[in-house]
């Protein structure tokens, strides 16, 4: 449904460190745009090929109207995590690189009984969640990793 979702930061440098850290976790890299033009002012993560053509992605930009990033209300991203450990490593770098917690790793019966997740808050205050589903405890290696 998607081929990527924006969100926006006040700060590129530090959300370029918060991201690297958090998605990096979920085993996902910096996008690459080198040979295009025009990507000043924006960072993404996960897939980009063919200069966008295939592309499921997570970018960070400031706001082209000048105005500062500002996080929206019932807004969140949710990302899909391999394994509990990649949620409970996502969790822990958002921690370390200026995130907050918005809930701690663990599962979430009221969803689903298999529905393992963490949320976090960027240092501009977007909502993220890493989701790890298909295991009801924690498996050797730490759940489907």
């Amino acid at each position: 449904m998607f081929t990527y979702v924006c969100v926006g930061s006040n700060d590129l440098a530090r959300a370029g460190a918060f991201y690297d850290a958090t998605l990096g976790a979920l085993g996902l890299v910096r996008c690459d745009v080198s040979g295009e033009d025009d990507w000043d002012g924006w960072l993404g993560w996960g897939f980009y090929r063919q200069n966008g053509a295939v592309e499921t992605a997570l970018w960070v930009c400031t706001p082209f109207d000048g105005q500062r990033a500002r996080p929206g209300n019932g807004t969140m991203v949710a990302l899909r995590a391999g394994s509990w450990t990649q949620v409970d490593a996502f969790h822990a770098a958002a921690m370390a690189h200026g995130g907050s917690s918005e809930g701690a790793p663990g599962l979430r019966p009221q969803y689903n009984p298999d529905f393992y997740a963490a949320y976090v808050r960027d240092p501009d205050g977007n909502k993220l969640a890493a989701v790890c589903r298909g295991f009801t405890r924690r498996q050797p290696g730490g759940g489907g990793s």
